[in-house]
């Protein structure tokens, strides 16, 4: 395991520099993982995709809560493993929690991209998958963290994609049944 976490440090390491390197990367990584806290940003596209898409509503609101519930199961599965933030790198941001694995933000981003991307929402992967690196740049999360999030987040949306598209071949309130 030594290897597996050697190259963990090598790459944070790596990353987190870049973000010391150029302010302006660092910049767009805090604001990534303030937007991010809790799946706040990824529950706002949810709702407002619902907000916008009458026609498709309930899709957009299952999605949001497979989103809030994946989050939900990230931050258990954090205080079971208690795996503790780097040490070795500087945080650029504060962190809601000491426990690093899995990351939570990567959990939820990668949810709402399979979730809100199945429903033409093509901004959400590249901007979850922006997400996921900033919570390296600033240095709050070892890569293996963020991959098992993000693994945990495709997971969550795969199993719930017939629950988040049940309604959508349901007749609606103004179509009369045959």
């Amino acid at each position: 395991m030594d290897g597996m976490d050697g190259m963990d440090d090598r790459v944070l390491s790596a990353l987190r520099a870049r973000g010391d390197a150029d302010p302006r990367v660092a910049g767009v990584a805090r604001a990534l993982s303030r937007v991010g806290e809790h799946g706040a940003l990824w529950l706002t596209v949810g709702l407002v995709g619902a907000a916008m898409d009458g026609t498709r509503r309930d899709a957009w609101l299952r999605g949001t809560a497979l989103t809030a519930g994946a989050h939900l199961v990230s931050m258990g599965v954090k205080r079971v493993v208690r795996r503790p933030r780097p040490a070795h790198v500087e945080p650029l941001v504060r962190t809601a929690g000491r426990h690093s694995f899995p990351s939570s933000h990567a959990t939820s981003a990668a949810t709402a991209a399979v979730a809100f991307g199945t429903l033409g929402a093509h901004f959400v992967p590249p901007l979850a998958a922006a997400m996921c690196l900033s919570r390296l740049v600033v240095g709050v999360h070892y890569p293996s963290d963020v991959v098992a999030g993000a693994a945990l987040g495709v997971l969550t949306a795969r199993l719930g994609a017939r629950w988040t598209r049940a309604d959508s071949n349901r007749p609606t309130g103004n179509q009369e049944c045959a």
